[in-house]
């Protein structure tokens, strides 16, 4: 756990329970971690640039996806969808009221005709349609445009689309970041609100298979964090680490090692590990982390992103298609990451890596 100590507020810096000062000057990384300062600095970020395309460049080579734009009827969805387009990423296929699609296409620059375009009349009919598209083999993948995410996901989890697998959905955050000497995911910030045990050992199953299709066939390190890195039956996230973890040594969660509850601390910086004596093969290390609810792990994802300046691509798993769910404030290198795993995800899918 952090807490303020007393000094310059930040920006200047600020202190961690471990005594790691945190100094906002790119001198000391957000993480704890030294990587900031002069050619460290520089090398963090060559780093994470070459992560990003290394993903990228994994996709060569594979035929573009055919993926449902579903209701893009602003003008800003078509930057990122060109761009994916333009790389060979992505076949688009654009659902929505054909009017309005192309009414944006113009505004952004585009020919409509250049584009294939599914007419609905609104943004539910376009998500259903999407969903029937997906089931049907028609599509590949499915890419959120003008609407809101819950009703995308509604018609992707409705009972008689055909889309659901044995396991709940889940969204998922790849991070590259210059601070942290790996990528590494967080799950679940966007889609579970607040997980029971069962629906945590889906997000950490559907977390596991992504990370093995990026980096497989090593077995990722799973941190399932908390406030504290103690079992305590006051705190649910500490015992549903501790029953996680148990599972793992049962074999109902494989191809991956597990441990807490950790702190967000001591599951990322094998100096703040060291302090408070934990010895794990997981903690200071982590490939994944395993948040407690919607809430700590958007708030974590998006202070990464817009303070740390980290890379983030998000994607829903744990369907027969994956789901980018973009948002309007998402750079195009953003778009363009969750575009390449969306790619390598119905990759995997169709050579039977994934179920």
């Amino acid at each position: 756990m952090s807490d303020r100590r007393s000094g310059p507020a930040f920006p200047v810096a600020f202190r961690v329970a471990t005594g790691i000062s945190l100094v906002s000057g790119r001198q000391i990384g957000i993480l704890g971690i030294r990587t900031r300062a002069g050619t460290e600095g520089q090398n963090g970020r060559i780093a994470m640039t070459d992560a990003y395309q290394a993903i990228i460049d994994r996709c060569a080579g594979l035929p573009p996806l055919r993926t449902a734009v579903v209701h893009p009827v602003q003008h800003a969805v078509f930057e990122a969808v060109e761009e994916a387009r333009s790389a060979g990423l992505i076949e688009p296929v654009l659902i929505g009221p054909a009017a309005r699609i192309a009414a944006a296409l113009a505004e952004a620059g585009h020919a409509p005709d250049a584009y294939e375009i599914v007419d609905t009349e609104h943004s539910h009919a376009a998500a259903a349609r999407a969903a029937q598209m997906a089931a049907a083999g028609q599509v590949g993948a499915i890419m959120k445009g003008s609407l809101h995410s819950d009703e995308l996901l509604g018609a992707v989890i409705h009972p008689q689309c055909g889309l659901r697998t044995e396991r709940r959905i889940s969204h998922a955050f790849l991070m590259l970041t210059e601070d942290y000497p790996r990528p590494f995911i967080i799950t679940d910030a966007a889609v579970n609100i607040a997980p029971d045990l069962m629906v945590k050992a889906d997000i950490v199953h559907n977390a596991i298979g992504l990370w093995r299709v990026l980096w497989g066939p090593a077995r990722p390190k799973v941190a399932i964090l908390a406030a504290v890195e103690t079992v305590n039956p006051k705190m649910q996230a500490t015992l549903d680490a501790a029953a996680l973890c148990k599972m793992a040594d049962r074999r109902q969660i494989e191809d991956a090692e597990l441990d807490g509850p950790l702190a967000f601390d001591n599951a990322i910086s094998p100096a703040a590990a060291r302090e408070k004596g934990i010895a794990s093969p997981v903690a200071g290390q982590a490939d994944i982390l395993l948040v407690p609810d919607i809430e700590s792990g958007n708030m974590l994802a998006k202070q990464l992103i817009f303070m740390g300046g980290a890379d983030a691509a998000g994607i829903v798993l744990g369907a027969r298609v994956p789901v980018m769910l973009s948002s309007r404030a998402d750079s195009v290198r953003a778009r363009m990451l969750s575009t390449a795993l969306a790619v390598l995800m119905a990759e995997a899918r169709r050579l039977g890596q994934v179920k």
